[in-house]
């Protein structure tokens, strides 16, 4: 298959913001006229013609960054009913918009009419997509739309997930903690719960060895933090994972945390477990068990 006719449009440039970000709040007035006079030249079939990979010219625009093409397009789409047609991954041009962490096409596309609630084949929002991917610019667009959570994650759950793998992005610590906040404020409180599983965000943080994120959940304010620590996954609490966490380097240091802000250590498990039952044997295992601040001795019952 050919080309299609404006794959080779040059894509618009402007200053770098965080994280390399091509950030323009405003638009290029004079380009977007001269996208609109392109796009309106175009037939139906040319307008919504989508590729192999049922990928319309608002995908391709948008994955681009070419903003005011993007624009365009989807005011045209938009006429024509087809402002949230798939590609092959189920994806609209606002997930596109999302997953290539272009804040002012997301705005863009929201304020022409861009279905927010639309899911890709894996059931992801647009929500799912920024927090999995730690975006903090697009969650931050999202402003007071309600977003549906159609999946067994929530958005947070996601983030926690995904947290590993943008620790490595180049970004600073502190942009990742106010990406977290925002998620925090915008979406659920940390007590919700993953529906097949039941875990929270702190158990899944835990169970990962993620100290910076533990640290973080059990700064936050909320009104029964004890109550909190001590929710169960399938009968464990979070200290009855900490505890399984025997090639973790932070397991004292999570255990410590929790114990300090209140994990009971004489919850026990589905299986009669206490906590200590689950540590490692051997020395390590015993270190921690009396280790200062981490003490489980007597515990055991």
């Amino acid at each position: 298959m050919s080309p299609a006719p404006w794959d080779s449009e040059p894509r618009a440039q402007g200053p770098t913001g965080p994280c390399g970000l091509q950030f323009r709040p405003r638009m290029d007035m004079a380009k977007l006229e001269e996208a609109r006079l392109f796009i309106q030249s175009m037939d139906y079939r040319r307008t919504t013609w989508q590729d192999d990979d049922g990928d319309t010219i608002l995908h391709i625009y948008t994955a681009k960054g070419q903003r005011e093409y993007a624009f365009a397009a989807a005011e045209r789409l938009q006429e024509l009913g087809r402002l949230d047609s798939k590609e092959h991954k189920g994806k609209t041009a606002l997930l596109v918009a999302v997953t290539a962490n272009q804040p002012e096409i997301v705005q863009d596309l929201l304020s022409l009419g861009a279905d927010i609630s639309m899911c890709d084949i894996k059931g992801q929002t647009a929500l799912h997509l920024a927090a999995t991917y730690g975006f903090p610019e697009v969650m931050q667009v999202r402003g007071r739309e309600r977003m549906p959570l159609s999946t067994c994650l929530t958005p947070l759950h996601c983030a926690v997930i995904s947290h590993g793998a943008t620790m490595k992005a180049p970004t600073s610590v502190q942009g990742r903690h106010t990406w977290l906040v925002s998620l925090c404020q915008l979406v659920l409180s940390l007590i919700s719960q993953e529906i097949k599983s039941n875990k929270t965000a702190l158990h899944l943080a835990v169970k990962d060895g993620n100290i910076q994120l533990v640290h973080f959940f059990l700064k936050q304010p909320l009104p029964d933090m004890q109550a909190f620590i001590n929710m169960k996954a399938h009968g464990h609490t979070a200290l009855h994972m900490a505890a399984g966490l025997h090639t973790s380097l932070h397991q004292e240091d999570i255990i410590r945390l929790l114990l300090t802000r209140g994990a009971d250590p004489s919850v026990r498990n589905l299986e009669n477990d206490q906590p200590a039952h689950l540590l490692q044997s051997g020395e390590q295992g015993e270190k921690v068990r009396r280790g200062r601040g981490t003490s489980l001795v007597g515990e055991c019952s």
